[in-house]
Parts: C-alpha cells; sequence; structure tokens
C-alpha cells in the first residue's frame, strides 16, 4: 500500500555519551515511519540544543551537527505530516522555555479532544506557533498548577483523549508516556547502562541495546540520576493497539506488541491462501510491505513464489512528474515488472491493502502490459472502510474505495480477474487472538468516542493537527 502514512518515530537516549549519535541511529532506524521532516534535541544537564529540518534523517544530520548535540541525553523524532503541513514549524521535537526551563517533546500518535483545548487555551491567551496537537500537550503542561515536570505532564495526560507515545526531555530528565490504549508502540532497551526508548525494536537492534520490555499503555516512565522510576497514574482500560501497525506501519524486523511483525505478516499470507485459494501459476509481492505475507500464502498455496515487480528504493520525497509524456508516473518511477518473469502466466500479487483502489489499479495494468495472462489480487487485510483518527493518515471516508462499493465493484475498478481479502477473523488469528486491538479502519468500531457528535468534515480537523 502506498497510499496511508504513519505519522511519526520517536527515540530517547538517558545516561550515555553520544546520545545525539545513538538517537540519529535510532531515527535512521524509524525512517519509514516519517520523511517528511526530522530533529534531535540533547541535553548534557545544564542546556537543551536543538537541531530541526524538513527532509530525510541522513540529510540533516552529519558529523559537525551531531557534535554541536552534545550530552548523555537526547530525544528524536521522525514525521510525516498531512497535505499543505509539511513546513518547519511542524517539525519535532517541539523545544520551549518555560517557567521550569527548557523542554522538548516528541509525539506518536493524534489527539481527538485538541481542537476543543486548544480553543479553550487560545480563549485564555494562549499563543500557538504550529498546528498540531502536540504543542497543546506543550501548552498544558506549562499553565499546569502542579510542581515538578512530571506531575506536570500527568496533570496535562489527564485532559488529552486519543492516542500518544510521548517523550519530554528537560534540561535533567527524561519522561516517557504511553496512552491507557496503547495505540502506538514504544519500546524500552539499554545498552551499556544507558536507556534507550523507541518506536519499534529496529532501532533498539541498530544501536545495540537490549530490548527490555514494552512502556505499558498508561504508564510513564521517569529517567533521571537516582535511575529508572515508573508510575501508573491513570485508571486502566481495555486495551487498543493498532492492529495496522502488524499490517503494514511497523518494520518486519520489528516486535510490537510483543509480536514479530514478521511472524504476523507471514500468517496473514497463509490465513489469506486458505480464505481464498487461486488456480495461478506464480505468486509476486508488491514490495515491500507484501513480500512476508507472500512468502505464507506460496507456502500455504504450494504455488512458486518469484520476483516479478523491483522496487526502486532510491526515489527521493519529490520528483518532476510529466504532465501525459509518461502515464502513471507514479507508480511506474517505484516499480518495474520482471517480464520474463510475468509474461504468460496466470499472477497472483499480494499485498496488505487498498486504499482508494487507483493505485492498485495502475500495478495490475502494468502486470498486464507485461504479459501476465490473468492477474488475481490477494489483500492481507480487510476492506477499509473507516478512516483513521489515532495517528495514520488515511483518506476520508468518501476517498476510501471500500466505504461505498462491494468487493465485486472494487475488483471491476482495479480490473483484477479475482480479487480476495482476508476476513477479519483471519486477520486477528493471525496477529495472536485476543480483544487488545483497534481495528476500526476495517469495523468502523471506534474504541474512543468523539468529543462531539460531529460530522466528517468536522472531524477531519481532529486528523488535521499531526
Amino acid at each position: 500500500m502506498q497510499e496511508a502514512k504513519e505519522k511519526c518515530g520517536i527515540v530517547g537516549i538517558y545516561g550515555h555519551p553520544e546520545a545525539a549519535n545513538l538517537a540519529y541511529l535510532g531515527l535512521y532506524a524509524l525512517q519509514h515511519r516519517g520523511q517528511e521532516s526530522a530533529g534531535i534535541v540533547s541535553s548534557n544537564g545544564r542546556t537543551l540544543r536543538c537541531h530541526r529540518q524538513m527532509g530525510l534523517v541522513a540529510d540533516i544530520f552529519n558529523q559537525e551537527v551531531l557534535a554541536r548535540l552534545h550530552g548523555y541525553m537526547a530525544v528524536g523524532h521522525v514525521r510525516y505530516s498531512t497535505s499543505g503541513e509539511s513546513e518547519l514549524k511542524n517539525a519535532q521535537p517541539i523545544f520551549v522555555n518555560f517557567s521550569l526551563g527548557g523542554m522538548a517533546t516528541a509525539h506518536n500518535g493524534n489527539l481527538i479532544n485538541a481542537v476543543q483545548i486548544r480553543q479553550d487555551l487560545e480563549s485564555h491567551g494562549s499563543i500557538f506557533q504550529s498546528s498540531m496537537d502536540t504543542e497543546v500537550i506543550v501548552h498544558l503542561i506549562a499553565t499546569s498548577k502542579r510542581g515538578p515536570l512530571l506531575d506536570r505532564i500527568i496533570d496535562a495526560l489527564r485532559r488529552v483523549r486519543g492516542a500518544y507515545s510521548l517523550l519530554f526531555l528537560s534540561e535533567r530528565q527524561l519522561v516517557a508516556a504511553r496512552d491507557p490504549l496503547g495505540f502506538r508502540p514504544l519500546v524500552l532497551g539499554k545498552k551499556a547502562g544507558a536507556f534507550v526508548l523507541a518506536s519499534e525494536t529496529c532501532a533498539l537492534d541498530l544501536v545495540e541495546a537490549e530490548y527490555l520490555r514494552e512502556v505499558e499503555p498508561g504508564e510513564l516512565i521517569l529517567l533521571d540520576e537516582s535511575g529508572l522510576k515508573s508510575f501508573k497514574p491513570f485508571k486502566e482500560v481495555k486495551r487498543a493497539f493498532c492492529i495496522f501497525e502488524l499490517v503494514y506501519f511497523s518494520r518486519p524486523d520489528s516486535h510490537v506488541f510483543e509480536r514479530s511483525v514478521y511472524a504476523v505478516r507471514k500468517m496473514l499470507g497463509r490465513n489469506l491462501a486458505r480464505e481464498h485459494p487461486v488456480d495461478a501459476d506464480v505468486v509476486l509481492a508488491v514490495p515491500d510491505s507484501g513480500v512476508p505475507a507472500a512468502f505464507g500464502f506460496t507456502e500455504e498455496a504450494d504455488i512458486p513464489l518469484d520476483l516479478g515487480l523491483i522496487r526502486n528504493h532510491y526515489v527521493g520525497r519529490t520528483f518532476i512528474e510529466p504532465k501525459q509524456s509518461i502515464r502513471h508516473f507514479g507508480v511506474k518511477i517505484k516499480l518495474n515488472p520482471v517480464r520474463e518473469v510475468i509474461s504468460g502466466k496466470r499472477v497472483v500479487l499480494v499485498d496488505d491493502s487498498i486504499v482508494r483502489g487507483t493505485t492498485s489499479r495502475k500495478i495490475i495494468q502494468m502486470v498486464r502490459n507485461a504479459g501476465a495472462k490473468e492477474v488475481h489480487v490477494r489483500i492481507t487485510s480487510p476492506p477499509i472502510i473507516s478512516p483513521c483518527y489515532f495517528g495514520i493518515d488515511t483518506p476520508t471516508r468518501s476517498e476510501l474505495v471500500a466505504s461505498a462499493n462491494s468487493v465485486e465493484e472494487i475488483r471491476r475498478f482495479i480490473t483484477a480477474d479475482s480479487l480476495g481479502y482476508l476476513s477479519v477473523e483471519g486477520l486477528h488469528e493471525a496477529a495472536g487472538g485476543g480483544d487488545d486491538f483497534c481495528d476500526a479502519c476495517f469495523s468502523g468500531c471506534y474504541p474512543l468516542s468523539f468529543p462531539l457528535a460531529l460530522g466528517e468534515e468536522q472531524i477531519e480537523m481532529f486528523r488535521s493537527f499531526g
């Protein structure tokens, strides 16, 4: 899938003399979670230093920049923003000075009551510098009547609703927080006495940190000179891990929600082959997220898997697209078929999801142009019928092809010979069962109610912040 994007990834380091360097490497591992901007804030115990820019991690940070970010603590952030909001003022971590000193904040998720809180704060004189819901949390901390930073953070988080995995850095403390439902992942590791926090375990692997555990839903972790302290100030509620993290967003080499992403995706493919068998000659994965599932599909279906679609891994954030000279340029620059694998074959395309359907339609046409006799599409998730308001940039309901069309109508639109989606039951079974997942994008059943009975256009305001 190439039409929905995760909004960000975060990393935190405490107690290492090269904290900024480790944060840089952690962000490098989390680059798939956001490609619009990146930033790191470090502390040496007395002063906070910040560097943020638009672009990719490798383009933003070099040895000279990292040398200026000295200290034993650091927090970092990579961000994907919604259309029209890709600008430096919305890059993170947010860095402010207030009555307690300096503070940097890095956020993964989305708050569903940010609009109301922001309006209330503005009516009392608060001035906002960005369009991010994260800044709402910063203002709540700054205006809190509590004393220490940790108490102010707890006070602020009691007022917000939605998804958040957060890192807060002051001159001498690092605080991590995860919302009570646990929508977004956050893990804790250790490296030579230093603590490492990150959105995914692949970041721990790159810096050679030992995985300790997940930050639990509703937990706050305080790191300072006295070590690690854990707090659980919120009422325990039913968990709602984002199941799409396992389907698409997380890297396959990560463990998320205490599950191997690779193993889950392979099982998705197996279940898909059982639910939607097909008589075909070759299985092709739509790279990259469809690859593990294609392995599972081919093993279960006993149809050979081959490398029929090649992805260009060097496509930048922007490119010049000719108006009429090359049709479907956006897909063709990223994927190219291998005619020798496809020509004359009945092909199964394994992908993770269909959002608008336009990308799938173009890929199918590309495969047919390479000589495929038949093209059968198999999707490792159920139809996406509802938008996400908890940190994933999916289109509005009216833009989701499955919200108003049957599977047969979608099949005709994307021009496939057959189309099979994994069932909700097959999805949950592959993820390990249980009822601790949010699957609202597939079911329309949201784990949190919205603050007011609003229409879709107004609800979109919630998502415009992230």
